[in-house]
């Protein structure tokens, strides 16, 4: 069976949107999975919707990647959005076309290549998702490398070239998953400009006629299908091969910091995408509504669930008990704290069960739970403290939750290995808790404490949450006593007692 390519596709009988030819006005640094499941999905609808007739030009930002197999399809690929939207199972084909080529500028050809690309007068955007660690100011990167090894000195070089060919600046949207990645992606080529000597009319250039954007990504891409029968059946259906099909979640959103007349600049709004994709002058409200609804409601709940049997966090969702006390959780004392409108606030905390129950997603629980000590004082504490501030009194759901981390954390301790905490699961198999070190040695030292002494030891320990929980009035007898019950009643009983 022949490889995904235009000639292919128009051989196979597929009738859905492509656009074959169009100015490359995107330069995208990143071709991984994520960025091809929802960066260049966006631009592909803005070409099917609004007309905008543009190209992305991926580069590859390490030295193996993608390059070979993205021009051998003519920069087509397969994606699959799956999950539930509205509590009806969604399973969407597209095949994306809004790619021309991909640049490994470790090559010479291509390095030329992404050069002649950033003098280009179609040239518009400069989007990036290189991976956490992507945004940082190496010094050992020189202005004369082909390319150097950092990303951001790779942007200044891009920059430079557009500067002296005398064009026009240009937008950034960072995606990468840190604080501030707009400003922070700025900071790190001022730092290249000053280190390579360049000279002051660059530096304006770059801060006055150049746009960097911060953004909030937030789409699950698991990126590929591992059932090899069901890639079959698929590539018998489609009638191609392509080892590029993608794979994400229904939802997503992308929010862009800067000036709403972006808006109008770009062309999401246009193609009707603005409840999707759209511009804020300040990101802050929608990080905190995915940190605290999406991101708080996994940890609140999947600690104690674990507990209670459950493994992936579908079934959990399929649980009444489960279920109603993250629901509790989320729209009696999470969304009642969080400086949105309320409504998208409920719209939000409705398509997080949707996207929890995905069918096509076996996400564990066990997987979710590393690294909870520090997840939970920056989740749920927040929610915690502002419920408490605002309401006079404890949450009743985030009390428990906190008391349902303390069990997991815990539940019969076995040994402290190099993997992490050995623990015992009422069910009778280990698991191993995985966290920061120290974390890990204090409920080890801890470990035969009684439930007052433990919850007394965790509240009051400043190097987790930064404060003395343990000085906040009723906390401590509070969370004993659900400590109590966790391990007495189960996890389970614990969390029905609070509905």
């Amino acid at each position: 069976m022949d490889r995904l390519c235009y000639e292919t596709i128009e051989r196979s009988g597929y009738d859905g949107y492509l656009l074959k030819h169009a100015p490359e006005k995107v330069l995208q640094f990143g071709e991984g999975n994520f960025l091809r499941a929802f960066v260049d999905y966006w631009f592909d609808l803005a070409n099917e919707k609004a007309g905008w007739n543009g190209k992305c030009v991926l580069v590859q930002p390490i030295a193996s990647g993608l390059t070979k197999m993205i021009n051998e399809q003519d920069g087509l690929y397969t994606l699959y959005l799956r999950g539930r939207e509205n509590g009806e199972k969604v399973d969407d084909r597209r095949v994306i076309s809004s790619v021309s080529r991909c640049l490994n500028p470790y090559e010479k050809e291509d390095y030329e290549a992404m050069m002649e690309v950033a003098a280009s007068d179609d040239l518009e955007l400069i989007v990036s998702n290189t991976t956490e660690a992507g945004i940082a100011y190496d010094p050992s990167c020189r202005q004369d490398d082909c390319p150097p090894s950092s990303f951001p000195a790779k942007l200044t070089q891009v920059l430079y070239h557009r500067y002296q060919a005398g064009k026009p600046g240009i937008i950034m949207l960072a995606c990468e998953l840190i604080d501030d990645n707009g400003k922070e992606l700025l900071k790190c080529v001022n730092q290249y400009i000053k280190q390579w000597g360049l000279d002051e009319g660059f530096w304006n250039y770059v801060n006055k006629e150049c746009t960097f954007c911060g953004s909030l990504v937030d789409r699950i891409v698991p990126g590929r299908i591992r059932d090899e029968k069901e890639v079959a059946r698929l590539e018998e259906a489609h009638g191609y091969t392509d080892p590029l099909l993608d794979v994400g979640e229904v939802f997503g959103v992308w929010v862009i910091e800067g000036d709403e007349s972006l808006n109008d600049t770009l062309p999401f709004k246009k193609a009707g995408l603005g409840e999707k994709v759209f511009v804020t002058p300040d990101m802050s409200p929608y990080k905190k509504r995915k940190v605290r609804i999406l991101n708080g409601a996994h940890t609140g709940f999947v600690l104690g669930a674990y507990l209670a049997g459950e493994n992936i966090v579908r079934d959990c969702m399929g649980d009444e008990t489960i279920r109603g006390f993250m629901n509790k959780m989320l729209y009696e004392e999470v969304i009642p704290t969080l400086p949105l409108d309320r409504d998208d606030l409920m719209q939000f905390a409705a398509a997080v069960q949707d996207r929890f129950n995905n069918p096509f997603v076996d996400h564990e629980l066990m997987s979710i739970s590393l690294n909870s000590t520090s997840k939970w004082k920056a989740r749920n504490l927040p929610s915690f403290l502002e419920y408490r501030k605002k309401e006079g009194k404890l949450p009743l759901c985030l009390t428990m939750s906190l008391a349902a981390y303390i069990a997991f954390y815990s539940n019969d301790i076995q040994e402290l290995t190099e993997a992490g905490l050995i623990c015992r699961r009422p069910l009778g198999n280990t698991y191993t808790v995985s966290d920061d070190r120290w974390a890990l040695e204090f409920y080890y030292a801890h470990r035969n404490d009684g439930e007052k002494e433990l919850v007394d030891a965790v509240l009051s320990n400043t190097r987790m949450w930064d404060q003395d929980l343990s000085k906040i009035d009723g906390l401590a007898e509070t969370v004993t006593a659900d400590l109590i019950k966790i391990r007495r009643e189960g996890a389970k009983a614990a969390y029905a007692s609070c509905l």
